[in-house]
C-alpha cells in the first residue's frame, strides 16, 4: 500500500487540501447563514444549488477537457472556485449564495473529473483497488479535518472563507507540478432511467433516495445545529461525526457485502440509519445522543452508495456497467438536489428536529423497498456477485465507471481462482 501511495502522493495531498477547503465551506454555509438570519428554506435552496452545479459539471466537464485539456480546465475551475469562496462574505444574500454554490458545485465536479482521470491513469489493474481506497480515505480525512479548522476562527468574519479559499488555491500546486498529460476523460452516455429501473429497481430508487439523504446530511447538518443552539465547535464535531462514521463503517459493510445477499445488507444498513435518526429526533438536543446519531446515520450513507452500485452491477453485463454507472450518478444527483429542499421546508414548517424526521423517513423508504424487492426477485448467488469497492458519493462518473469495471474484473478473477481451487 505504501508503494502505491508513493506513486500518487502529490495527487492525494492535493485532494486532501481541496477537501479541507470544500469541507470548511460546506459547514460555513450553515454557520454564517444562521448568523445572517437566513431561514431553513433559504439555506436549503443554497444547499441544493451546489448539487445542481455538481450534476452539471459531471455532464459538461469531460467535453471541456477534450476541448482544451486537463491542465487548463483544472487551473481555470480552481481559480473560479477560489474566487467563489472569497465572495460569500461579500455577498451575504440568499440569491447570491445560491449562484455561488452552483458555481462551486460545477467547479468541484470538474476538478474531480480531472483529478480522477489522472488517478486512473496512474493506476494499473493490480493497484487500482488500492488506489481508489487511498483516494477515498484522503477525501474523507480532508472533510473531517476541515471541521477541526473551523474551530480556529469566527464564522461571523470573512477569515474562515479566506482560509478555505487559500487551501483550495494551494491544493493545485502539488498536482499541477507533478502530473503528466493524460488522454481526455471518456465518460459513457448514461443509461436511460427506464432501462436502469428495469435492470435494478432497488438500485435505481435506492440511490435516488440516498442522494437526498447525503445532501441533507452534508448541507443541512450545520443548519440544524445552528437552529438548536449548538456552539460552533459542537456543530463542527457533529458534521465530522457524519463522515467519521462513513470512514469506519465502510470496511465492515464492504466485507459483508461480498458474503451475504446485498438486499439484506441494504435493508439492515438503512434500518440502522432510520433508528439512528429516531434517536436524534428523541434526543431533545442532548449532545451525546446527537453525536451518536450522526456517527451511525452518516456511517451507513456512504457504504449504501457503494452497495447500490455493486448491487446494480450484479444484474448487468460488463459492457453495460459504464452506462449504468452514469445513470446512477445522475439519479443520485437529482435526489441530492431535491432532498435538502424537502428537509428545509419541513424544518421551516415544523421545527429544526424535522431534519431527523426527513432523514429517518427516507432511510425507512429505502429499508421498506429493499424488503419488498426481496419478495420479487431471487437473490444473486454470492459467488456470482461483483466485488464491492468503496466509492464516495462525491466521486465523478469517471471513478464510478472505473470502479465498476474493476469490480467486475476482480469478481471474475475471484470466481476463476475459486474454480481452480475446487478442481485441485
Amino acid at each position: 500500500m505504501l508503494q502505491v501511495i508513493g506513486g500518487i502522493w502529490a495527487l492525494l495531498l492535493g485532494v486532501v487540501l481541496i477537501m479541507l477547503g470544500n469541507g470548511m465551506h460546506f459547514t460555513l454555509i450553515g454557520l454564517r447563514g444562521g448568523a445572517e438570519g437566513f431561514s431553513a428554506t433559504e439555506l436549503a435552496i443554497v444547499t441544493s444549488g451546489y448539487f445542481l452545479g455538481f450534476l452539471s459539471g459531471a455532464r459538461f466537464s469531460p467535453d471541456l477537457i477534450r476541448r482544451v485539456g486537463h491542465v487548463r480546465v483544472f487551473a481555470a475551475l480552481g481559480s473560479f472556485m477560489s474566487a467563489g469562496l472569497i465572495a460569500f462574505p461579500l455577498l451575504a444574500e440568499p440569491w447570491a449564495w445560491t449562484v455561488l454554490r452552483i458555481l462551486i458545485g460545477f467547479c468541484m465536479s470538474g476538478i474531480y473529473v480531472t483529478a480522477e482521470s489522472w488517478l486512473n491513469d496512474a493506476a494499473t489493474n493490480e493497484t487500482r483497488g488500492k488506489v481508489l481506497s487511498a483516494y477515498m480515505i484522503a477525501q474523507t480525512l480532508g472533510i473531517i479535518g476541515a471541521q477541526g479548522l473551523l474551530t480556529l476562527g469566527d464564522e461571523t468574519t470573512a477569515a474562515l472563507f479566506i482560509w478555505a479559499s487559500i487551501l483550495v488555491s494551494i491544493s493545485f500546486a502539488p498536482i499541477l507540478l507533478s502530473i503528466t498529460p493524460v488522454p481526455a476523460a471518456q465518460v459513457a452516455r448514461p443509461m436511460g432511467l427506464k432501462e436502469l429501473f428495469r435492470n435494478s429497481p432497488l438500485g435505481t430508487l435506492g440511490i435516488f433516495f440516498l442522494g437526498g439523504v447525503y445532501a441533507t446530511q452534508s448541507g443541512m447538518g450545520a443548519v440544524f445545529g445552528t437552529q438548536i443552539g449548538m456552539t460552533s465547535g459542537q456543530i463542527a464535531l457533529f458534521v465530522a461525526m457524519l463522515f467519521a462514521g462513513a470512514l469506519l463503517m465502510q470496511y465492515p459493510i464492504g466485507w459483508l457485502s461480498d458474503r451475504i445477499d446485498r438486499r439484506k445488507l441494504i435493508f439492515g444498513s438503512a434500518l440502522l440509519g432510520a433508528i439512528s435518526c429516531a434517536i436524534g429526533w428523541l434526543s431533545g438536543g442532548s449532545i451525546y445522543p446527537l453525536m451518536a446519531s450522526a456517527f451511525f446515520a452518516g456511517g451507513v450513507t456512504t457504504p449504501l452508495y457503494a452497495l447500490f452500485l455493486a448491487y446494480t452491477n450484479d444484474f448487468l453485463a460488463p459492457e453495460d456497467m459504464p452506462a449504468a454507472s452514469g445513470g446512477l450518478v445522475f439519479t443520485f444527483g437529482v435526489g441530492a438536489i431535491l432532498g435538502p429542499l424537502v428537509a428545509g421546508w419541513a424544518m421551516q414548517q415544523f421545527d429544526p428536529f424535522a431534519f431527523w424526521v426527513v432523514l429517518g423517513g427516507t432511510f425507512g423508504l429505502i429499508a421498506g423497498y429493499a424488503l419488498y424487492r426481496m419478495t420479487q426477485r431471487a437473490p444473486v448467488a454470492v459467488g456470482n456477485t461483483e466485488s464491492y469497492i468503496g466509492v464516495l458519493p462525491t466521486a465523478s462518473p469517471v471513478t464510478v465507471e472505473v470502479a465498476g469495471v474493476w469490480a467486475a474484473e476482480q469478481g471474475e478473477a475471484d470466481r476463476e481462482e475459486a474454480a481452480r481451487a475446487e478442481h485441485g
